[in-house]
């Protein structure tokens, strides 16, 4: 696939988390990522190296046992990023499930 641009990117992205229980974990992940950068400030710097472990372990435990695809993080790492946040305030904003429609 060539991806050049995150709006290349998007839809597979879609693509691979068309299930909730995919996008739930991740939804889990990339909300305690913010909370161990926040835990980093105020607490521990230890919360730091707990950040990606999390985020990552709940993320990839969807694409592995539920989705059962690779992750797009090892293909497209920084494109993956923006695009868990983008799906996340989708997610919020009850959008998320429109862009499922659209793009599978």
């Amino acid at each position: 696939m060539d991806i050049r641009s995150f709006t290349d990117f998007w839809p597979y992205y879609v693509r691979a988390h068309s299930l909730p229980r995919t996008r739930i974990l991740h939804f889990i992940g990339s909300t305690l990522v913010l909370v161990c950068i926040v835990l980093g400030v105020t607490v521990s710097a230890w919360f730091f190296l707990a950040a990606p472990v999390v985020g990552y372990g709940f993320a990839w435990y969807g694409h592995f046992f539920v989705e059962h695809n690779k992750p797009a993080t090892f293909g497209h790492p920084f494109y993956s990023l923006a695009a868990d946040y983008v799906m996340v305030f989708k997610m919020i904003t009850g959008r998320m499930d429109e862009e499922v429609r659209r793009h599978v």
